[in-house]
């Protein structure tokens, strides 16, 4: 199946998947809202055998064949690592004197 992936400007590491181009009607009005500006990134020829580093095509496959679009969002790693300090470094509190 053909697909069309676009990142979302408003939030990083989230991208979205159409089974049609510039299909944006398929998508609910709250998501559209959520991801904000759209930015295509790829078109790329998807099948269950493809493999991809942070999805699983089954599903996409299913949702594009049963809504049209199917959501990727970050690995939860990636959003928790995002709110704490890098590693190896201590704030005030946390030093043994």
């Amino acid at each position: 199946m053909q697909c069309f992936v676009y990142a979302s400007l408003r939030k990083s590491g989230s991208y979205l998947w159409l089974a049609r181009r510039d299909a944006f009607d398929v998508l609910p009005e709250p998501l559209q809202l959520l991801l904000g500006e759209l930015r295509f990134v790829l078109e790329v020829s998807l099948d269950e055998r493809r493999t991809l580093p942070n999805e699983d095509p089954v599903q996409i496959l299913g949702h594009l064949r049963t809504q049209g679009w199917h959501l990727q969002v970050p690995p939860p790693e990636q959003l928790a690592a995002a709110n704490h300090p890098a590693y190896g470094t201590t704030t005030r509190d946390d030093r043994i004197d």
